[in-house]
């Protein structure tokens, strides 16, 4: 339900009830999965309000939906996610996101992995504009508890980019992640970072399939180059390296760890190549390889005996996609 002008002020209140799906920010915590076939999707009831392009606050209640391989999606009666999330636009070189985010999950069998965390936030930014410089920064921050265990962690993230003003509108842009990872696993502690909902094929890799990294016990430096070559199109060339940001604690969802550390914490880099074509504003086209570079993370002997044989050996991933909006 819509009401565009709320009790004669002009401001626009939106309703939604039921089953809902949607973006937040920059994707990072919360946010519509464009790849699979399952998106993330909530049961509860979400409200927002505010004037068009200039300000917004949102609040939700709501269960995360279950996906399961041999049956429907269903309603999660064990985990509750609420928050609330105020973005504004009043000043087009310094746009402001601030947040709240609050998730009590015991859908978990296991009481070591069920998680009650309090997630706080912001995120300033300014859009790329040619002949201008641009920048994003966030920094989110978690406290609470997984399992029986204190869990405090966060996330550092930082854009500094350049769009000239030239044929083919270049633009540069410098990457740096920081998602924190527990120091001493199986401690008094823990510090790995959750994303909660968040994607994170938009910023480390393009597709749900290759998906090596993710915002947890992480930290990568990189940069990318984006050009326009003609209307509907976008050629890009991404590099990043990547490190362990604790070298006793896990790699992402690998499974992968060394409790003594000795493996290090270097996993290598990649570079990637993208072409984007927008045909219409319903259909697009996507094609792009990526070439990971393995650390030296992958040749040690602790890491090798968890792995299949060859597991550290480089990886190539071609991927094509088309999308069709109705």
């Amino acid at each position: 339900m819509a009401l565009k002008n709320t009790l004669g002020t002009g401001l626009r209140t939106d309703f939604h009830f039921g089953r809902w799906t949607s973006d937040f920010g920059r994707r990072r915590l919360i946010a519509r999965s464009n790849f699979r076939n399952a998106s993330t999707a909530f049961d509860g009831f979400h409200w927002q309000i505010g004037r068009e392009k200039l300000w917004r606050l949102r609040a939700f209640v709501a269960e995360p939906v279950i996906r399961r391989e041999v049956q429907l999606d269903e309603q999660n009666s064990k985990s509750l996610f609420w928050g609330t999330y105020f973005e504004s636009h009043h000043f087009h070189w310094f746009q402001m996101d601030a947040y709240y985010l609050g998730l009590n999950d015991k859908l978990s069998a296991n009481v070591a992995n069920r998680r009650t965390y309090s997630t706080f936030g912001g995120r300033l930014c300014k859009e790329p504009k040619p002949g201008e410089p641009d920048y994003e920064f966030e920094t989110v921050w978690q406290t609470g508890t997984k399992g029986v265990t204190d869990h405090f962690a966060y996330l550092q993230h930082l854009d500094l980019g350049y769009t000239f003003n030239l044929p083919w509108k270049p633009r540069v842009v410098f990457h740096y992640d920081y998602a924190s990872g527990t120091r001493t696993p199986g401690g008094s502690q823990d510090g790995s970072f959750d994303t909660l909902f968040g994607a994170r094929n938009f910023e480390y890799t393009r597709t749900g399939i290759w998906g090596p990294f993710s915002r947890s016990n992480l930290q990568s430096p990189g940069w990318r180059v984006i050009v326009e070559p003609a209307s509907g199109w976008i050629l890009e060339i991404k590099h990043r390296a990547w490190f362990l940001a604790q070298s006793t604690d896990f790699f992402g969802s690998s499974g992968l760890r060394d409790p003594t550390g000795q493996a290090g914490t270097s996993l290598g880099q990649d570079v990637e190549l993208r072409t984007q074509r927008e045909v219409s504003s319903n259909l697009d086209f996507d094609f792009g390889y990526a070439h990971w570079f393995k650390g030296s993370y992958f040749d040690n002997p602790a890491i090798l005996a968890q792995m299949p044989t060859g597991g550290n050996k480089d990886g190539d991933y071609f991927f094509a996609a088309m999308r069709i909006r109705i």
